[in-house]
């Protein structure tokens, strides 16, 4: 019998009994994922052990226990996603844990100022609520293995996001704080729903434009060179336009009003591409907040605060610029380089912890800290703008667009206050501020990128011979 056989022969003969070994990629993006992972851990823990350096002189150990917590928990999703998600994008995670992790830092140093300690400390409760939203966002990934099925229930999240923001001017469990009926409690728990909401809305407003999106590029008369939609078309923008109003009207919630109406307004014109929509929303974002600066006294306080904040009649009012000003003088007082984590005194501004949380930040860790957090939002928000660029499907392109957008719009609006280039609103900078419902709604933000970039990677690719 001849030693070498036949290519045909050996077809003939059939496949081989032997074991059939697979040929395994390295995991390249969850590896780079896992030393980001580490090196945003090791900042984290440096922030709190300077800050007890700083503030205390001394180390104290129970919160950097209650921080491995968190980094074991960070892990952990990281191990979930090299099993469900191996090709989500390996920069978004490690960004949201050093974000979050300063920021708890920096609400620890002024809980060290106060004397806080323990559960009645907002930096621990802040730990609380990290571990719930890392634990959601883990759900999240888990549960969700294709975003393709929340297109299902396009409408359902709409009837949702509706019901987030009425609950708040329900009587019993609605409640104000300074001044803004967005929060709902229930005995010593409290939530503020419009933070889910935005999530909802997100995920509505991606389902309904692919599904309107026809008669919405349908185009009118031509003015100024630019073709601007039918009137009968413009039903949509007025029902958010006037949802939006009724938020800053009814609950005094003027962030939370602009976020909507601006999610929008850059989801539809992704949408159609026209940016006759986009003038037709500032036109009338610009007659809304005209309107209401005259007739809302809250409305018209924040305007006369931001234009003239160093008069003295203005800066001694009730609810005037003193809140403003004193975080434009910390911000002063840090510089370029900063005082130091635990040197500085951040307390002196009002509500430094949530919604001061830059100025108290830019004192401590200077221009240069500053930049550098900038820099991580804006590597997160083009990270996630590339995913929807990236994808094939338009409900996907349009739901990564809308919640990348969320978090570098609410990033402008809350630090444009902070920094006097626009009027105050009242929000929380994401990730970084004290408040539960903020860091668990986004950080469901980054498991839903998470698995909107996964789908994007493992979709087939068109070839053109």
């Amino acid at each position: 019998m001849p030693q070498n056989t036949s290519v045909q022969e050996r077809n003939q003969a059939g496949p081989a009994t032997g074991p059939v070994k697979r040929l395994r990629l390295p995991a390249k993006l969850r590896n780079l994922e896992l030393f980001l992972l580490l090196i945003a851990c090791g900042i984290n823990a440096a922030a709190v052990v300077l800050v007890q350096l700083g503030a205390l002189g001394h180390l104290d150990l129970t919160l950097v226990y209650l921080g491995a917590g968190l980094a074991a928990l960070v892990i952990g999703m990281h191990i979930a996603l090299r099993i469900v998600a191996p090709q989500a994008d390996p920069f978004l995670l490690p960004i949201a844990t050093v974000l979050t992790g300063i920021g708890i830092a920096e609400i620890y140093r002024i809980d060290i100022h106060f004397k806080d300690a323990g559960w009645d400390s907002a930096g621990v409760k802040q730990i609380a609520w990290a571990a719930i939203a890392i634990a959601c966002a883990i759900g999240v990934i888990v549960v969700i293995r294709n975003h393709r099925v929340l297109q299902r229930y396009t409408y359902i999240f709409g009837l949702a996001a509706l019901v987030l923001l009425l609950l708040p001017m329900l009587p019993g469990i609605g409640r104000e704080i300074y001044g803004a009926r967005v929060w709902i409690g229930i005995g010593p728990f409290s939530f503020q729903p419009g933070e889910l909401a935005k999530l909802c809305l997100a995920i509505f407003f991606a389902g309904y434009l692919v599904q309107a999106r026809d008669s919405l590029s349908m185009v009118g008369k031509k003015v100024l060179g630019i073709r601007f939609p039918r009137a009968r078309d413009l039903g949509p923008l007025l029902i958010v336009w006037l949802m939006s109003m009724a938020v800053i009207v009814f609950q005094r919630d003027l962030g939370t009003g602009l976020l909507i109406f601006g999610l929008f307004l850059v989801m539809v014109y992704v949408a159609t591409a026209r940016i006759s929509w986009v003038i037709l929303g500032v036109l009338l974002i610009g007659g809304g907040a005209i309107v209401a600066s005259q007739l809302l006294p809250y409305v018209h306080d924040r305007f006369e605060n931001w234009l003239d904040p160093f008069a003295q009649k203005v800066y001694d009012a009730q609810g005037g610029s003193f809140q403003l000003v004193q975080g434009l003088f910390g911000l002063a007082h840090g510089g370029l380089i900063g005082t130091g984590l635990g040197q500085g005194q951040p307390w002196v501004t009002p509500v430094s912890q949530s919604d001061y949380i830059i100025a108290s930040i830019g004192e401590e860790l200077g221009l240069a800290g500053l930049f550098a957090i900038f820099a991580l939002y804006l590597i997160f928000v083009a990270r996630g703008l590339r995913i929807g660029f990236a994808g094939q499907d338009d409900f996907g392109k349009l739901l990564a667009v809308g919640l990348s957008f969320t978090v570098g719009l609410q990033c402008f609006i809350v630090i444009g206050g902070v920094t006097r280039v626009i009027p105050l609103t009242g929000l929380t900078t994401p990730f970084l501020a004290a408040g539960g419902s903020s860091l668990v709604a986004n950080w469901i933000i980054v498991a839903l990128l998470l698995r909107l970039s996964d789908t994007v990677r493992n979709q087939p690719r068109l070839v053109v011979s």
